[in-house]
């Protein structure tokens, strides 16, 4: 299984980089509360997470141009979730505007942006960045164990 590493203060501006490179907002990512890794191997990708209790936002899933459609973001995205689980998450939840498919590949469910806890819909991603027309989704891990 791929390995994922914290970022700290100092890997912000790589992730953000790596964010606005990919069309992905990244206004936010200095904000507390909000956990962001990194993946071992020669393709740095990105993956964050915004924790409430049992629900967590994933946030930013960017893997580099040259490494797509080789598997790499779902392995980052099955690492997540199975760290997720191990540390009490129950459900996690997303927006997208390009990669419904993808998600949906690993077990996401789109769901009406009302079923959004109430967390989840003080997010700044939830409430600005991401626009109105994003797919919202939802897995719920203990359904989903991998």
């Amino acid at each position: 299984m791929l390995r994922l590493t914290r970022l700290d203060d100092s890997d912000l501006a790589r992730l953000e980089s790596a964010l606005d490179a990919a069309g992905l907002p990244y206004d936010d990512v200095r904000e507390a509360g909000r956990f962001f890794y990194w993946s071992d191997g020669p393709h740095a990708s990105f993956v964050g997470l915004e924790v409430f209790g049992g629900d967590a936002l994933l946030r930013s899933l960017v893997v580099p141009l040259g490494a797509r459609g080789k598997g790499l973001g779902r392995r980052v995205v099955e690492t997540l979730l199975v760290e997720a689980s191990e540390s009490g998450i129950e459900r996690l939840w997303l927006l997208t505007t390009t990669a419904e498919a993808f998600f949906a590949a690993i077990g996401f469910e789109p769901v009406a942006r009302q079923e959004a806890p109430p967390a989840i819909r003080t997010t700044r991603e939830f409430r600005d960045l991401c626009p109105a027309s994003a797919t919202f989704m939802k897995l719920d891990l203990a359904r989903n164990r991998l």
